[in-house]
């Protein structure tokens, strides 16, 4: 111990911290500066502005200009191409054996590097590690101490057991934020993420849990932004369609990735996506239907979870 932190006896592996920009001019340096003010030393940062047409690109390249020779940057500006061929050309520039993965318009919290680092060389069969985000708004005021707990009401007890992630990550999908690290090798196996989908996280996050390769530390590790052009928390009628509608195609896509009772717990959330399409189309018997087929679905879940685990005590 020096200073009463814990010294990394093993060679410091390095990170790269993965940051896809996109029309944040006001946001980015912030973004950028807390890169630097992370304590971890072995870092590297690998920036692509995705075709932003307000000024993002400039204020990278001015922030560029102050710190190139604080840490290595790669910085690349093209044509916008979305966020999932973004983040697999991101991958594909990084040296780090792990992978930071960012935001433009939200930051790191200092120390969160050090925390994943750590939980992923103890847990070697582990491929990504998730932390908490604390919630601030447009103007960095902190709205919530707990992304999972506050903006996404979820249950952080189920995030300690393989078993328990596998349902969060399935029925209540509760990131917020760029939360993150993950081992570069294991884009292999999960192939990186979707270029068909515009909102690609869950995707990415459900073919994690399919292997069981996804471990929790309960420390916030980013600050979560909510401002007014928030992909995810669009108001637009049409466009929350267009996205329940592609999630609930990565549901139903996903299913055979799972055995059950998982995989019937996903076919009920693929329903359950269903209703929402059904009650924002104002459609009630398509509503009714999907409605009455996952509760169904949840209640076969849950029995054949109580099997599974009777067999387990068996054993």
């Amino acid at each position: 111990m020096v200073g009463g932190l814990p010294i990394r006896i093993t060679p410091t592996p390095l990170v790269s911290v993965l940051i896809p920009a996109f029309n944040h001019e006001r946001f980015v340096k912030r973004c950028l500066d807390s890169v630097l003010e992370d304590p971890y030393e072995a870092k590297e940062l690998v920036i692509i502005d995705d075709g932003s047409t307000d000024g993002t690109g400039e204020r990278i390249a001015e922030w560029i200009d102050q710190h190139r020779e604080e840490i290595p940057i790669e910085y690349v500006r093209r044509d916008n191409r979305g966020i999932a061929a973004t983040m697999n050309e991101l991958a594909a520039r990084a040296h780090g054996e792990f992978l930071r993965l960012g935001a433009s318009d939200d930051y790191l919290l200092p120390g969160g590097l050090d925390a994943q680092v750590d939980y992923l060389l103890e847990h070697p069969r582990k491929w990504a590690v998730i932390g908490d985000s604390v919630v601030i708004d447009q103007d960095g005021r902190k709205l919530f101490d707990s992304g999972m707990c506050d903006l996404h009401h979820a249950n952080k007890g189920l995030y300690q057991s393989d078993e328990g992630i596998r349902l969060a990550v399935i029925s209540h999908w509760a990131i917020g934020g760029p939360v993150a690290l993950i081992r570069k090798r294991s884009l292999e196996t999960v192939a990186g993420w979707n270029e068909s989908l515009r909102i690609d996280d869950w995707d990415f996050f459900l073919r994690l849990a399919s292997h069981d390769a996804i471990g929790f530390i309960d420390v916030c590790v980013c600050a979560y932004r909510l401002h007014s052009s928030n992909l995810s928390r669009t108001r637009d009628t049409r466009a929350r369609i267009l996205n329940l509608l592609e999630s609930q195609s990565v549901a139903l896509r996903r299913v055979p990735l799972f055995s059950d009772p998982y995989r019937t717990l996903l076919k009920a959330q693929s329903h359950f996506i269903g209703a929402k399409i059904s009650f924002l189309q104002r459609r009630l018997w398509p509503l009714a239907f999907h409605l009455l087929v996952y509760l169904s679905l949840v209640v076969t879940t849950r029995i054949k979870l109580r099997a599974a685990l009777h067999l387990a005590e068996g054993a």
